[in-house]
């Protein structure tokens, strides 16, 4: 923190305190706040800003960034947009705006803030190097390695030591196939960054990758614990005394296991087109799934979206929640059914009526109930893959802030959360009315046709050689998720990835053990 903000914040503290104070001197002491790591007391001098002046730019663009910290992408993209209602050529402000989508996984939309950056009038030499690198991580995620170097390299132009745009270069160099090109790109910047910070965190996956690739796996699980234990630092506040998303998945356990469910009505015949859910657990296929299904034509393709939220928060979010939901008849479902519909057309963006609609979310597969009960034509995809290699990479893998990323921090963590909602699964398989597929990753991989063309025959589709073609469908719909990368490779077989890393998982594997047996990975 420089030395010039402190002064100003102990004169805009004065001037407060003698009454005398403006919404300018709230912003300066907000900011100060913001960074002295008090968030509270800074909203509060932001909102005071905002009493005091309800355009004050600078007021909505802290809270903006305050609602990011903790999560709340929602609020933080209503303020940023407040304020460009105001300022419409803010440049900080499309880059909050940026940040927020961003961490929304809505890349297209952040993509496009960023760009809104550059082509502000005269934006700060700071901002326009962190739309570039903002840019650059975009690009390298998505496989443009050209567009990629061009905005890392005008980021650290601007700003020698934007760890964005080096995270992006050592990204492109790993999809070169230059590993040790990445690891000495990362190496001394990570050695002049001492506390944990979003900037690090990133360097650190990118390490770990690196490290991978170069089958150093010592230095490579190093380099991800270090990674995970800055995300738990970073998020530590925001989920103070809240108990892990486990437990959340062990109580709607519970409460299926007490349900009364006998008078729901039996699995009905596919609907014309087909509803698919593909479901499962992170980092298991999903997405692969998800692009090859979005390959036939008139198919719709729905990725990781909220389309059952009514139904979640009247009926998931309190514990007799989904004892109340089983008694519940056709017409009072009616609401959360239309309420899903207009939710999928939001996530599309045109109206779902006459396509197949795919909507794939692995943690919906915690909304088995709902999708039972709501959808008694919808036919779901419940992909399976080793869970070693499942567990391994949710903890190497760099996820958006979620509750669920929160026990991802640990090995033991994401395996328990694992073991938590394979339980739920299989008493949802045993108990509920459902047309399920299970859907084995390795076949997907490693005999794509015949698996494929079995999927397409359970869920209603006409299979066609289109399907193999997912990986331009990746590229020009874009993906969102962590598996973009891979996707956008092709066919990729990334079965026994966890095997150099045996010894790092064997003190989890008493929790993983009876899973690998049940699924038939235990030879």
């Amino acid at each position: 923190m420089s030395q010039d903000l402190e002064t100003a914040a102990r004169a805009a503290a004065a001037a407060l305190n003698a009454g005398r104070g403006t919404a300018a001197d709230c912003n300066t002491l907000g900011w100060y706040r913001a960074l002295s790591g008090d968030a509270a007391g800074a909203a509060a001098l932001f909102e005071r800003a905002l009493r005091m002046n309800p355009r004050e730019v600078e007021a909505m663009l802290g809270l903006a960034g305050l609602h990011r910290s903790a999560g709340r992408l929602r609020d933080a993209a209503l303020q940023c947009d407040a304020a460009l209602a105001v300022a419409p050529d803010h440049a900080e402000v499309w880059l909050e705006r940026a940040y927020v989508m961003a961490a929304g996984g809505v890349m297209d939309e952040a993509k496009r803030c960023y760009r809104a950056v550059l082509a502000c009038s005269s934006p700060p030499a700071m901002t326009r190097a962190a739309a570039d690198a903002g840019l650059a991580a975009i690009a390298a995620r998505d496989g443009e390695a050209e567009a990629g170097r061009h905005h890392a390299r005008a980021a650290l132009a601007g700003d020698p030591g934007n760890t964005a745009a080096l995270a992006a270069l050592a990204t492109i160099e790993l999809e070169a196939g230059e590993p040790q090109t990445a690891r000495d790109l990362v190496e001394p910047a990570l050695a002049r960054m001492e506390a944990p910070s979003p900037e690090r965190m990133e360097l650190l996956h990118a390490l770990g990758d690196a490290c991978n690739r170069l089958r150093d796996p010592a230095a490579a699980h190093a380099a991800y614990a270090r990674a995970k234990q800055d995300f738990a630092a970073i998020h530590a506040a925001t989920f103070a005394g809240r108990p892990p998303h486990r437990a959340f998945i062990g109580g709607i356990a519970d409460a299926l296991a007490a349900a009364d469910v006998s008078a729901w009505p039996g699995i009905a015949p596919p609907a014309s087109p087909p509803h698919i859910f593909v479901l499962g657990y992170p980092r298991s296929g999903n997405t692969l799934l998800e692009n090859v299904l979005a390959s036939l034509p008139g198919t719709a393709a729905i990725e990781e979206m909220p389309t059952l939220r009514e139904a979640d928060l009247a009926f998931l979010a309190e514990p007799a929640g989904l004892a109340r939901f089983a008694q519940l008849d056709d017409a009072a479902l009616a609401t959360y059914r239309t309420a899903y519909w207009q939710r999928s057309g939001q996530a599309l963006g045109r109206d779902p009526a006459g396509l197949a609609l795919v909507d794939m979310d692995p943690l919906k597969s915690i909304r088995l109930p709902l999708i039972a009960r709501l959808f008694p034509t919808a036919r779901i995809l419940l992909v399976r893959r080793d869970p070693r290699d499942v567990v391994w990479s949710c903890f190497r893998t760099s996820f958006a802030l979620s509750n669920a990323a929160m026990d991802f921090t640990t090995l033991e963590g994401a395996a328990r959360h694992y073991d938590a909602l394979m339980r739920l699964t299989e008493l949802a398989l045993a108990k509920l009315p459902m047309a399920v597929l299970e859907v084995p990753y390795h076949r997907m991989v490693q005999d794509f046709d015949a698996m494929t063309r079995e999927v397409c025959a359970f869920a209603g589709l006409a299979w066609s050689e289109d399907l193999r073609r997912f990986d331009r469908t990746a590229r020009e719909r874009g993906v969102s998720t962590a598996s973009a990368r891979q996707v956008r490779r092709g066919l990729f077989d990334g079965t026994r990835q966890w095997e150099p890393y045996a010894a790092y998982l064997e003190p989890v594997m008493p929790i993983l053990a009876p899973w690998i047996e049940k699924l038939g990975y235990a030879s």
